[in-house]
């Protein structure tokens, strides 16, 4: 890595990538809760855990719409209050999740978190439009390593407090993402980039003339979950049940 990347920044761009860094991180850390506990919602619920696992089916098929809304919200209101909705929805629905009566419930929570789960992509927007241009891709590179990072606090939490507060506890844990919004009320800026939307800056514009790297990028990120939701998502139970491991 080279030693420029890091050099010439200010305070406020530092707290800018620490933010975004954050979000990426308790964002997969609320989404990867679910997936430890899928044979003991099952277990509660009376049901197949594949029917279970509908949950992530939905949350992943509607991040595309949820991308759509919190983009054009940023779009129009700013990355930084858009960043900060987003923190505080995904925190609340987690919570809420917990207090499930039966599965259809969780299920429509689990949509509605879905609705609201790109929207700390957002945050990528804030990040790469504040930081010296010569860093992007050190920064780019540092914001993806978060998604594994909450993937493994996700993994600590279940290790250490599963057995003591169960399924619906490790929901509950999910609303501590919510004090994030207060380091970004008190640090970070606004993108020194943003301004309001207007009608060359519409989606069917940028699309018209960006459709080739629209094109790339679906079929790279497409490629990029076959490897990755493909298998992480139902791990944790293949070692379960499969296996027979214990927590």
């Amino acid at each position: 890595m080279s030693v420029s990347a890091l050099s010439g920044w200010t305070s406020e761009q530092r707290h800018v990538v620490a933010a975004s860094f954050l979000g990426w991180t308790l964002d997969a850390f609320d989404f990867f809760l679910l997936v430890f506990v899928l044979k003991d919602i099952a277990q509660e619920f009376n049901t197949e855990i594949t029917d279970v696992t509908f949950a992530i089916l939905l949350t992943l098929a509607l991040r595309p719409v949820g991308a759509y809304l919190f983009g054009r919200a940023a779009d129009r209101w700013g990355r930084r209050p858009t960043l900060m909705v987003d923190v505080l929805l995904y925190s609340i629905i987690e919570f809420a999740s917990g207090f499930s009566p039966n599965l259809t419930v969780l299920l429509m929570l689990r949509a509605i978190f879905a609705l609201r789960w790109r929207g700390v992509g957002v945050g990528a927007s804030l990040t790469m439009e504040s930081i010296p241009p010569h860093a992007r891709g050190f920064v780019s590179g540092l914001l993806q390593s978060g998604y594994p990072t909450g993937y493994f606090l996700a993994s600590i939490v279940y290790g250490l407090l599963f057995q003591y507060i169960g399924w619906r506890g490790m929901f509950m844990v999910g609303v501590i993402p919510a004090l994030l919004v207060f380091y970004i009320r008190r640090r970070v800026p606004e993108s020194p980039s943003w301004t309001p939307t207007t009608a060359s800056s519409s989606t069917m514009a940028i699309l018209k003339s960006h459709w080739r790297l629209g094109i790339y990028a679906v079929l790279l990120m497409t490629a990029f979950n076959f490897f990755s939701h493909g298998t992480q998502d139902l791990y944790p139970t293949f070692l379960q049940v499969q296996h027979g491991f214990p927590t």
